[in-house]
């Protein structure tokens, strides 16, 4: 079944001077404008194409990605207010509509907002900025050590929030995050625990002994790409550690421990190399 504001594939039907006529089963046949229409493109071939509104209101396909489709979370920049709400770009010649019911606050141009794409009651995309109701503050239905997708969404005094899989709120604590991180950025992610409360605390880093494999395997990259030695060593301070790699000292020192216990490496007191 067609999803409007997601991305489907659909099966072309016809060919014409200005596109292809596309298979959209129960809402019919729609147009991809010639600009997106793939060289060599013949009846019979499937596309994956992203389906919206266009400025008439009528159903149309492009190949164009938009930075969120609907259901999904991303910062956008607002570019115009008229009389029914803001206007942001989000990647597509037609404008997102946040509508004034739906702003958290007055939204103003040049600035950028947190906002939620859904389908209205008409089919079409709107945004909204009250992104509260849309997510969960419990993590029902994931796990410890589960890999999920984190978009980073503000600074607290303990950390970042971040929306976990667009559907949840989440917490990286400051003191184990050792690389920037930006509002808007989407990193990968893992749970790190679900508290009693069922809020979730959230790692950049792989749980347990995965992570260590992870980490032993960029410090063996990193010897290699700089000759086989690095100056840091069991004795580097934690930013020392977080300048060469971007990780905690003890995940760290757990990795170099794993790669010289397999006699991987060489630990000096001066740094780390490999053997000879």
């Amino acid at each position: 079944m067609v999803q409007i504001g997601r991305f489907n594939r659909l099966k072309v039907i016809k060919q014409l001077d200005i596109g292809v006529r596309l298979d959209a089963g129960g809402w019919g046949d729609i147009l991809l404008p010639k600009r997106y229409v793939p060289e060599q493109c013949q009846v019979g071939d499937e596309l994956e194409v992203f389906i919206y509104l266009d400025s008439e209101d009528r159903l149309i396909a492009t190949n164009q990605r938009p930075k969120a489709q609907a259901g999904e979370f991303a910062w956008l920049s607002v570019v115009s207010v008229s009389r029914i709400g803001a206007f942001l770009d989000w990647g597509l010649p037609k404008d997102l509509l946040v509508p004034f019911a739906e702003q958290k606050a007055p939204m103003e141009v040049g600035k950028s907002y947190l906002v939620r794409v859904f389908v209205d009651s008409s089919n079409r995309l709107a945004g909204s900025t009250k992104i509260d109701r849309f997510l969960d503050d419990t993590g029902l239905g994931l796990k410890p050590r589960q890999e999920v997708r984190l978009l980073i969404a503000d600074r607290t005094e303990l950390g970042m929030k971040a929306i976990v899989n667009h559907r949840y709120w989440g917490l990286l604590y400051q003191n184990e995050v050792f690389r920037p991180l930006r509002k808007g950025q989407r990193v990968k992610g893992y749970i790190k625990r679900i508290r009693e409360d069922g809020k979730l605390e959230l790692s950049l880093e792989k749980p347990g002994y995965a992570k260590v494999e992870g980490i032993a395997q960029q410090i063996l990259d990193k010897l290699q790409a700089s000759g086989g030695f690095l100056p840091v060593s069991d004795n580097s301070t934690p930013e020392q550690v977080q300048a060469h790699f971007g990780i905690s000292k003890k995940a760290f020192k757990q990795a170099i421990g794993a790669l010289y216990k397999q006699q991987l490496i060489v630990i000096e007191e001066q740094g780390i190399r490999l053997p000879a």
